[in-house]
């Protein structure tokens, strides 16, 4: 696409968004703009009804170290109180509310490295499929910081409180493998195989019910922090709204017509 800075590659092709981290000389450390840019596309994804699943990856042995501190990615000069908090709202925050807030299935293929904030840009994808050679680390306690983009808030909902202290308190590498063992990937596969793999799940999800999977999604995400009654108030109203779909009227109709359904993503 023109204009596009190189170290942060955008594509759509058969109704997938690829959105690959391009900087591998520093594992794919974000810098601002580069974080900024990636937060824009993820809403540009959510708008535009072309794209109906979204591949997030990297190049190189890295997926992505995290901020990139050495590259503008830390305040410089003096600070004052509030300077840190508004960097970390609206900045690791931000780009991690981006993903879960993305009206699309987020899909994170994990080619190496996933640290820092970086383990949490994977981890706060809605899939996540691991190269072999993969590795997630909760960085933040080696350079005595407290962890941040919503690491507090995700891994405990993904492994439970103590599993995630043990991961921010230690800041241990995890492999692929062990990753897989404690619910944080849905698979590993051999590093040759993870584009292939997450391509055939992308475009299982490009051609599926769009809106409903959105839907899901939002229903999934607020479960976690919701009681039993607001639950299930929100999957009636889901259901009310998806049922207004073309895609949905197309599934119901397919089912009785004794067919598979043709999707559109409306």
């Amino acid at each position: 696409m023109s204009g596009q800075p190189a170290d942060l590659v955008h594509t759509v092709a058969d109704g997938v968004a690829h959105l690959t981290l391009n900087r591998p000389e520093t594992l794919n450390a974000l810098t601002p703009p580069q974080r900024d840019r990636l937060i824009g596309l993820l809403a540009e994804c959510s708008a535009d009804a072309s794209v109906r699943a979204v591949v997030l990856t990297g190049t190189g042995r890295g997926f992505c170290a995290g901020a990139d501190l050495r590259g503008g990615g830390a305040a410089g000069g003096e600070r004052v109180a509030g300077d840190v908090a508004r960097t970390i709202r609206l900045g690791a925050q931000r780009l991690i509310a981006a993903v879960l807030d993305c009206e699309k299935p987020v899909i994170a293929a994990v080619n190496g490295t996933a640290a820092g904030l970086g383990a949490q840009l994977a981890l706060a994808c809605d899939l996540v499929l691991a190269a072999e050679s993969a590795r997630f680390i909760e960085v933040f306690v080696r350079r005595g910081l407290v962890p941040d983009g919503g690491g507090a808030y995700l891994l405990p909902r993904l492994i439970g409180p103590q599993r995630a202290k043990e991961l921010m308190f230690f800041g241990d590498a995890l492999s692929a493998a062990d990753a897989e063992r404690l619910g944080l990937v849905n698979r590993v596969v051999p590093d040759g195989d993870l584009a292939k793999t997450a391509d055939a799940w992308a475009q299982r999800l490009a051609t599926g019910p769009t809106r409903a999977l959105a839907l899901t999604k939002q229903l999934v995400n607020a479960s976690l922090d919701s009681d039993r009654s607001t639950a299930f108030a929100a999957e009636a109203t889901a259901q009310e709204i998806n049922m207004t779909t073309s895609d949905a009227q197309e599934g119901v109709a397919s089912f009785v017509e004794r067919r598979s359904p043709e999707f559109r993503g409306r």
